[in-house]
């Protein structure tokens, strides 16, 4: 079986992984202002969570092809540099016994090596943007440096201008202006949101 083929294989596993990460970095996210964020999502809101992630911002999806291309790239090289008995890709890839192991067993230990390092990587980065997003909020919300960016609509009361901290298929979250106190609200409470300083139409 060559390398490909068995990145091939992994590729089923790859968004259950996503979305294992999703969840996690939308935890630890929501952990840092308090709120279980578990208690308040649907299993579709799970399911699309890497999705809502990745198309956040470019940056972010840019950042995530790059990782998943060198966590390719690095392990193909190092299989080609192997096959052709150099030495130091050997030691790096760590196979001590290659003389005694098949072509194909070797295939796998390097499919394995990039599932691990692809593994790793994506844990750290998706961990890492929700413990920086998290850390950032609750500064911003201390500082009193937030920007009330959208606009809450209830229908007969009057609207109520708001940081919009995240939204799901049931609840929105949000700090109105004024108040540090953070709020949970149905969808359906919710008559209109509108976003009232639009940066990409300035």
């Amino acid at each position: 079986m060559k390398f490909s083929e068995g990145i091939q294989r992994s590729l089923p596993f790859g968004y259950l992984f996503l979305v294992v990460m999703g969840i996690l970095k939308e935890s630890v996210f929501y952990y840092q202002i308090g709120i279980n964020i578990l208690k308040y999502s649907t299993i579709m809101d799970i399911l699309i969570s890497p999705i809502a992630t990745l198309a956040s911002h470019p940056v972010i999806l840019i950042a995530l092809l790059i990782i998943v291309v060198s966590s390719f790239a690095f392990p193909s090289f190092l299989s080609k540099q192997a096959n052709k008995n150099k030495k130091w890709a050997l030691k790096m890839a760590s196979l001590k016994e290659h003389e005694t192991m098949t072509k194909e067993a070797i295939e796998n230990h390097f499919t394995n090596m990039f599932v691990r390092f692809l593994a790793m990587m994506l844990l750290s980065f998706f961990v890492g943007i929700g413990w920086g997003e998290g850390m950032g909020l609750t500064r911003k919300i201390r500082e009193n440096k937030l920007k009330y960016d959208y606009q809450l609509n209830y229908g007969d009361e009057s609207p109520e201008q708001v940081y919009l901290i995240g939204s799901n298929s049931m609840y929105y979250i949000y700090l109105a202006k004024g108040n540090k106190t953070i709020k949970i609200s149905p969808v359906g409470s919710i008559k209109s949101i509108e976003l009232i300083n639009n940066k990409k139409l300035r």
